[in-house]
């Protein structure tokens, strides 16, 4: 059977596109994960597919580069709205889809592409000791700040440390954040991925929660203004939203997306 599919990346953090509209594949866990394999497939963090929803453009599936299912991913929304648009799904430049977590809105706006992430509320940030803070930003996220120079951190010995030893998800892991503060409304993170195993260049996810880490132990000052520019190692995202007392809303994760290529493989 051959299959086809498109190539993007968001900052560095890059996926296989099928569109599974008109075609079913049975989910493979062992097929998922050769195609994401770098030496012996295409090569991707993730695999992500475009499948009929009946009350939304489409539902976007992620998976990790290990072949199984997982939650939202943000780079992988903004990408999959490109890929949509590439489609002839959205002609507006604007859609409302569903993913594993709910529903999204999305827009592209030059060479932005922008999505929404879910609502934060307090209580549902944990915060010890003002260490570490533990959230889910549609994916379930560790956040440590650091002081350091973020460039000597071993990210893969240390993440991986938390990942499979964190008190917040037993059976399932965490993803791990560093943070550094560069200055005021700049960041730095560094992270480590659950499913991919290792350090990716950008989390989309990932960067949110450093963002709303920082401002819930007032790394940061807020106001409604507020756009946080956010660094990582394949490029720079920004990070918008309102501050509430309940918690965070209107949270949009922004940033440029790149197709790469398109191809087909049997299979």
């Amino acid at each position: 059977m051959k299959l086809n599919f498109f190539k993007y990346h968001g900052t560095g953090n890059d996926f296989i596109m099928l569109d599974l509209r008109k075609k079913n594949i049975v989910e493979n866990t062992s097929l998922f994960r050769k195609l994401c394999d770098r030496n012996f497939g295409i090569g991707a963090d993730g695999i992500i597919s475009i499948q009929n929803d009946e009350i939304s453009d489409f539902y976007m599936k992620y998976y990790n580069s290990d072949g199984k299912k997982s939650s939202m991913c943000g780079n992988g929304g903004r990408c999959v709205i490109s890929f949509s648009k590439e489609l002839g799904i959205i002609k507006d430049k604007k859609t409302y889809f569903r993913a594993e977590d709910g529903c999204h809105y999305g827009f592209i706006k030059e060479n932005t592409v922008s999505v929404k992430l879910i609502n934060i509320k307090k209580t549902e940030i944990i915060i010890h000791l003002k260490q570490h803070i533990f959230l889910n930003t549609g994916s379930p996220h560790y956040v440590l700040f650091v002081k350091d120079d973020l460039h000597k951190i071993d990210v893969y010995r240390e993440g991986r440390k938390i990942r499979f030893n964190n008190p917040y998800i037993v059976n399932e892991g965490v993803n791990v954040n560093f943070v550094k503060i560069l200055e005021k409304n700049i960041l730095f993170v560094r992270t480590y991925e659950r499913g991919v195993e290792k350090e990716t260049l950008s989390c989309g996810t990932g960067v949110t929660a450093a963002v709303i880490a920082a401002y819930e132990t007032n790394r940061l000052p807020y106001n409604d203004v507020n756009k946080v520019k956010v660094k990582t190692s394949g490029g720079n995202l920004f990070v918008s939203l309102k501050k509430t007392e309940k918690g965070y809303e209107d949270i949009y994760l922004n940033g440029p997306t790149e197709f790469v290529f398109k191809g087909s493989i049997l299979i």
